[in-house]
């Protein structure tokens, strides 16, 4: 893939995951609030916990994206990690971290 290229896939994807990141936490609607309402408490919990598990998800990707912005600087970006096989541009394409082919991918979360 050309670097140019690989280089505004990778931006795009640090774009996403900042937004995304940017947009977590509880969103004030307004409303008063009763803060002992176990209906509240428990609506407020679940968004807790939901917000933590995207927060820890959206980390793992953005340290993805780190890797393969230190691959794209080492000039391996689009190569596998595993093997050293070019990556389709295809595949960087749609998952510009990708860091497997895909037959790799698929070995791997058969085992």
């Amino acid at each position: 893939m050309d670097a140019d290229r690989a280089k505004e896939l990778l931006a795009a994807e640090r774009e996403r995951i900042e937004r995304a990141l940017g947009r977590l936490g509880r969103q004030d609607d307004g409303e008063e609030a009763d803060e002992f309402d176990p209906a509240n408490r428990a609506t407020d919990l679940y968004q807790d916990e939901f917000d933590a598990g995207m927060t820890e998800d959206l980390r793992s990707q953005l340290a993805a994206l780190e890797r393969a912005e230190e691959r794209l600087a080492a000039g391996t970006y689009g190569l596998s990690i595993q093997s050293g096989e070019p990556i389709p541009d295809e595949r960087l394409e749609i998952r510009p971290t990708a860091e497997l082919t895909t037959d790799e991918e698929r070995a791997l979360d058969g085992a």
